[in-house]
């Protein structure tokens, strides 16, 4: 487990995994004002070991069973919450789920394509297409301040199928 270097114009994004995508998730997290406790890297070690957007209740299901105690997806929630606008996290709006974002020290907007069939996503930062999204928006006198682009369709493993 490590980091491996994704190129995204106009910069070099470190992808992070393992105990390195948890140690950048606790420093993002401590520069952005709030706590790292106990719960919330129970929470954030669940999103990250799901391969799949996941919802709250997923999660507070992931951390009661490993916990051994009942985690309210309230709690969960607010937590998530938390890890979007501090940028460990991204919202999948369709889905009302959320992904863990490999590299929380850079900030993009969401553009995910989302697959119909087995419900994977994929999330890709392109610096191209935001700049577009935003430079439209100011053109029709509205500020942009989050946009989130999903594109349904089928992934390339179910298209094999």
């Amino acid at each position: 487990m490590g980091e491996t270097t994704l190129q995204a114009a106009p910069h070099a994004h470190i992808q992070h995994s393992g105990s390195d995508l948890l140690e950048a998730a606790k420093a993002a997290l401590l520069k952005s004002g709030e706590q790292w406790t106990a719960m919330r890297a129970s929470v954030y070690k669940a999103l990250a070991q799901t391969n799949k957007p996941s919802s709250a209740h997923d999660i507070a299901d992931i951390v009661s069973q490993s916990e051994g105690r009942r985690v309210a997806a309230n709690s969960v929630y607010r937590i998530l919450d938390i890890f979007v606008s501090s940028n460990l996290a991204h919202r999948v709006e369709s889905a009302n789920a959320y992904i863990v974002n490999a590299h929380p020290e850079c900030r993009h907007d969401c553009l995910f394509l989302v697959c119909d069939q087995c419900g994977g996503v994929i999330h890709i930062d392109d610096d191209k297409i935001s700049r577009f999204l935003k430079e439209s928006a100011e053109k029709n006198d509205f500020v942009a301040e989050r946009s989130v682009l999903e594109i349904r369709g089928k992934c390339s493993h179910c298209l094999s199928h």
